[in-house]
């Protein structure tokens, strides 16, 4: 359903053109119609704003049940940040965050991990753009667990593309979770999308295409 929260959410990455329709090959190789680049983000009100929309759904599914978050290296790390930081502002929820770099440190402290030191039984919350086919959390997960004994509980996504991963009929969202043991919460999905644009009645030329690659992609 498109609530009112969506719909602004929507708007609010078009504005950044973060959300955008074309021709575009996803990480996983699928063509696709539309793309979500967080990194299209570049203001410190666009920042601020994202935090806002992550925090206030941090907030209604787990509160302060977790220890801390990470950001996957790189798109995750400016947005581990600014839910952070929002979490603080709007809620009084003050968390600790950390991400990995790619490659390790070999000077100083070194290691791969920047902010937060994991401690065994930490409850961690993984915050990411999207999840397609499921590949970044498949190599996030060796990442954490290299950390400490930590136990990832939710994960937190601007779009849920709803599209199938390894296994057919199964999401990559419905696969991180039986995989993982992971709940992930999305801002919108690619039905949401949709019914957006069919809503505003300006975009004939991409509904045909989005329908077409939701039959073939996603799993509902």
């Amino acid at each position: 359903m498109l609530t009112p929260a969506k719909k602004e959410f929507i708007e609010f990455m078009m504005a950044a053109d973060v959300l955008r329709f074309g021709n575009f090959v996803t990480k996983s190789g699928r063509n696709t119609p539309y793309f979500v680049n967080t990194g299209n983000y570049k203001t410190g009100l666009q920042n601020s704003k994202l935090g806002e929309f992550y925090a206030a759904l941090v907030k209604e599914t787990v509160g302060e049940d977790f220890d801390a978050m990470f950001g996957p290296a790189y798109k995750g790390i400016p947005l581990a940040t600014s839910v952070s930081g929002a979490l603080a502002r709007n809620y009084g929820i003050d968390k600790p965050f950390f991400f990995n770099r790619k490659e390790a440190k070999d000077h100083g402290e070194g290691g791969n991990i920047v902010g937060y030191k994991p401690k065994d039984g930490d409850r961690i919350i993984i915050i990411e753009d999207v999840i397609t086919a499921g590949t970044a959390i498949r190599e996030t997960m060796p990442v954490l667990q290299g950390c400490a004994d930590v136990k990832v509980t939710d994960m937190f996504i601007s779009v849920n593309r709803c599209e199938v991963g390894q296994t057919p009929g199964k999401t990559a969202v419905m696969e991180v979770g039986e995989e993982f043991g992971i709940r992930v919460h999305a801002l919108i999905t690619v039905q949401d999308i949709y019914e957006y644009l069919k809503e505003q009645g300006t975009y004939e030329e991409i509904l045909p295409l989005m329908e077409s690659y939701m039959a073939q992609y996603c799993v509902f």
